[in-house]
């Protein structure tokens, strides 16, 4: 092939390249928003008790906050050494999201327990809307090492909550800092947020009621 040949041949090459970068910078927000439909589909597929996990993860991704608490803790006085040495401060932090239209406050911001000790602190949550609303909390703890020593037997995050229009909900959570918590923790926080998922779950209903009546 001569050199002119050639140079049209480079030519070609490179025109192919740059339209396939120009394809594939076109495409990228398309997959984003394909991928987030996506997301949508399995929540209202699977309903917001399956999707709690996937959520906390998201919320997690975006907050860049860590710390996941386990699930329900089943409480053993017999087996559960109090730790009177030392007391620890757990903070209480409260925070809804951009969607959430509600007012969402603990009844204290912070209290000192001994760790192996049960504590019960009530949160609160007004709904100031004219429609049912469904919430849903999810928790965080700081500093993330200590979120596997704290263990709720009772929490309003177990479960999602119904509010009625102008409904004003009592949440209670009980809670007991294991006394294998480092000695090193002097302080410990809980945060939630509170997310409103009505139409989630009115879309998950849906789902439910379709499978029940094609079944």
């Amino acid at each position: 092939m001569n050199d002119s040949g050639q140079s049209n041949s480079a030519k070609s090459n490179s025109a192919k390249s740059n339209s396939a970068k120009s394809n594939s910078a076109k495409s990228t927000p398309g997959h984003g928003r394909t991928v987030r439909k996506l997301c949508l589909i399995v929540f209202g597929m699977f309903g917001f008790g399956f999707a709690l996990v996937p959520l906390y993860d998201m919320f997690c991704e975006v907050t860049g906050l860590g710390g996941r608490t386990g699930d329900q803790y089943t409480y053993d006085p017999a087996s559960m050494q109090k730790d009177t040495s030392r007391l620890v401060k757990v903070n209480f932090i409260t925070n809804t999201n951009d969607g959430m239209s509600g007012d969402f406050w603990s009844e204290t911001s912070g209290v000192r327990v001994h760790p192996g000790d049960v504590k019960e602190v009530k949160f609160y949550v007004h709904n100031p809307t004219k429609r049912r609303m469904v919430a849903q909390a999810i928790p965080s703890v700081v500093p993330v090492r200590a979120a596997e020593f704290f263990h709720k037997t009772e929490c309003f995050c177990f479960t999602n909550q119904v509010l009625e229009p102008g409904e004003t909900m009592e949440m209670p959570m009980r809670f007991i800092l294991d006394p294998d918590l480092p000695k090193n923790v002097p302080t410990v926080s809980l945060s939630y947020a509170l997310f409103d998922i009505t139409e989630m779950a009115a879309g998950a209903q849906a789902v439910a009621e379709n499978e029940q009546a094609e079944g």
